[in-house]
């Protein structure tokens, strides 16, 4: 799968929690974060994705309907954040992503073909394509089952966060950390994958649980601010830049902690790396750009977050009718919607008290 977001993973401390700790816990899910998942590894075994009878790909569904209820089941009220259109800074990295998925499915083909399963199944994984038809699957298929979807301006992770910060959700739910340059108090990892994860290269597998990275926390951890943060991402790279060559997280909290202590701050820091970057002018002017990003990013209040009554006879007619799902096991989950959405309104109403 193809990694997204901003590289500042490895500085952030982080507290694993039980599925028990988020019970009536709202959470604002990065929808095409958690849509690549799916279409990532809800595969067969030589990395072929799940189809219905005409061909087309269902893997994101499957994945949308049966790990959604599961995260009903254990309390967490879902809703679902969409991307809309992308900074121009991104369309590089967007046009990077693309390449390397054609060149990832030409290998993946290549590999199955040979015979060669694991590698044509790890190579499969990073050929993951969101198109705007699955996109409007998703949110047809959300609607039926009766939970909210969040149409973003732009960067999804954006919206998500400005949620959390209104106090309209708990934490944004992702894989990448963005969501923390863009704010928001909590993220929350691990959320739609379950509870295993193979390790790069070896017959190794490691249990995965939901982790928990409080914004203000690590900051006091690192003795930063949420600028001097957004800064460091930025010297290592995000989604809007590839960072400084020989740049790592260790050396560029050095670099922004010692830029603070000059009167120009962002001068000190195009100082410390200057021989390391072609024309420090432009990639100064590159970095105000990302800063502007993530500090004022463009998000919205036009959305409601309300989880209505699910519609059966619409997702049986969509999963099982359209894309050939089994009726029996899409009955079954219909069945385990119902009953979790009347707990989550239950724990809502205790709650309440």
């Amino acid at each position: 799968m193809l990694r997204m977001g901003s590289k500042i993973g490895e500085l952030l401390s982080k507290k694993e929690l039980n599925f028990e700790h988020l019970c009536n816990k709202t959470v604002a899910l990065d929808a095409y974060n958690i849509l690549y998942q799916f279409l990532s590894i809800i595969r067969q075994p030589d990395g072929t994705p799940l189809k219905d009878k005409n061909g087309n790909i269902t893997s994101h569904l499957s994945g949308l309907f049966y790990r959604t209820i599961n995260l009903m089941e254990k309390g967490i009220k879902p809703v679902f954040v969409f991307d809309g259109n992308p900074p121009e800074l991104k369309l590089e990295t967007v046009k990077k992503r693309k390449k390397t998925r054609e060149e990832s499915r030409k290998e993946w083909k290549k590999a199955k073909k040979e015979g060669r399963i694991k590698e044509a199944y790890k190579k499969a994984t990073m050929s993951a394509r969101l198109s705007s038809e699955m996109v409007e699957e998703s949110i047809k298929l959300l609607e039926a089952m009766g939970i909210p979807s969040v149409q973003a301006p732009s960067e999804g992770e954006a919206q998500a966060a400005y949620m959390v910060k209104k106090e309209d959700a708990w934490a944004v739910g992702s894989q990448d950390y963005d969501a923390l340059l863009f704010g928001s108090p909590r993220l929350l990892r691990n959320l739609t994958i379950t509870g295993r994860r193979k390790l790069p290269n070896k017959e190794k597998y490691v249990k995965i649980v939901p982790e928990l990275y409080k914004l203000e926390e690590n900051l006091k951890n690192l003795e930063i601010d949420l600028d001097q943060l957004i800064d460091i991402s930025i010297l290592i790279g995000t989604d809007y830049n590839d960072g400084v060559k020989g740049i790592g997280p260790k050396t560029a909290i050095k670099v922004v902690k010692r830029g603070s202590e000059q009167e120009d701050k962002k001068r000190s820091i195009v100082k410390s790396i200057e021989n390391e970057v072609e024309e420090p002018d432009k990639w100064l002017e590159e970095f105000e750009q990302i800063q502007k990003i993530f500090k004022n990013p463009n998000v919205s209040d036009d959305y409601v977050v309300d989880w209505e009554s699910h519609n059966s006879s619409e997702i049986i007619g969509f999963l099982c009718n359209e894309k050939s799902f089994s009726e029996n096991r899409v009955e079954k989950g219909i069945n385990r919607l119902e009953k979790a959405m009347d707990d989550i309104r239950t724990q809502s109403r205790l709650d309440s008290f």
